[in-house]
């Protein structure tokens, strides 16, 4: 579903039926964080998701303040694979067991 700022995003979740406004962010309601429609602005889940469709990386948000202006929040993502049960430095890669590369990929890279 298409968040506030216009991006397609899998944790968003908004009813509009018969004149009803209700938004959410299930993402950060399963973390037990506050939602407000300006963190979707410049939240990265969108573009993780986009790039990497993992189903085995899982999401954890934070909600960090800009030094400048600091009254801005922004949502900070960290990732974790179950599947190789490691850390993701790079969540829009993934960690590199679960999805190997095609055969015409790898001999590009050696």
């Amino acid at each position: 579903m298409q968040t506030p700022a216009g991006k397609e995003c899998p944790h968003f979740y908004g009813n509009y039926y018969r004149g009803r406004k209700h938004e959410e962010c299930r993402l950060l309601q399963e973390h037990n964080l506050p939602w407000q429609a300006a963190l979707c602005e410049t939240c990265p889940v969108p573009a993780i998701r986009q790039a990497n469709a993992c189903p085995h990386m899982r999401l954890r948000p934070q909600i960090q303040r800009d030094l400048l202006p600091p009254w801005r929040k922004r949502v900070v993502v960290s990732a974790y694979c179950t599947k190789s049960q490691q850390e993701v430095t790079e969540p829009q890669v993934g960690c590199g067991q679960c999805h190997e590369l095609p055969e015409a990929f790898q001999s590009l890279l050696k």
